[in-house]
């Protein structure tokens, strides 16, 4: 993609791509990974480090688990979505990257995280205004790297043709929901041997978020 491409809608992750989120991921993963391991719902071999939280959960989702388990995992989930939601900060030249976007594009935010907690964070940063959409996980049929909040996306959007959008993350879940969504993927200061190890190929990895209008 080069700068004559036409780019209308633009889909950002939250966490650590546009606030610097304060959530202990692994810690979370841990508590998580511990209690489905304690109730037999994960095989005690099972390759935790090769997972996050989310893909976690899928995997055990498939295998049948019961509605009150999910529901008593996703409480752990939303204790330390809370917890490190408080004074989460921004990342660099995020308002000053929104504010020239703002204008041009539709901006819509896909998150793992509850809509409550984006939309709290999003307020108490004081960049919710910018954006179109924003979409959690009761918003999508299973969690990144699930392609369902992208193409709920470009659903809501159908006046934006499927090359007029492009998305920004900073995991690898982030770029195979957006690719099996049939959106290119910009990664921002992503691990490039794990995109690799994960067959993700982004069309450019940036390490500053104003490069991102290189892209568009």
């Amino acid at each position: 993609m080069n700068k004559s491409s036409q780019v209308r809608g633009i889909i950002f992750d939250m966490d650590n791509t546009l606030l610097r989120s304060r959530i202990n991921f692994q810690k979370m993963k841990k508590q998580v990974a511990d209690f489905l391991t304690e109730n037999d719902l994960l095989p005690v071999d099972f390759p935790i480090q090769e997972h996050t939280t989310s893909t976690m959960i899928a995997y055990v989702k498939a295998k049948g688990m019961r509605e009150e388990t999910y529901t008593e995992v996703m409480k752990m989930v939303v204790h330390y979505e809370l917890i490190g939601m408080e004074g989460a900060g921004l990342e660099s030249h995020v308002s000053e990257l929104l504010t020239m976007l703002k204008s041009r594009y539709v901006l819509v935010i896909v998150t793992n995280n509850s809509y409550k907690a984006a939309v709290h964070a999003l307020e108490e940063t004081g960049i919710h205004p910018y954006f179109d959409l924003i979409i959690g996980r009761e918003q999508m049929e299973a969690m990144k790297p699930s392609p369902s909040g992208y193409l709920a996306a470009k659903q809501h959007f159908p006046q934006i043709l499927e090359r007029e959008w492009i998305s920004v993350g900073d995991s690898w879940i982030d770029g195979r929901a957006s690719i099996d969504a049939g959106i290119p993927f910009i990664s921002y200061g992503t691990n490039d041997h794990l995109l690799k190890e994960k067959g993700i190929t982004p069309i450019a990895n940036i390490d500053s978020l104003l490069k991102l209008l290189d892209y568009v």
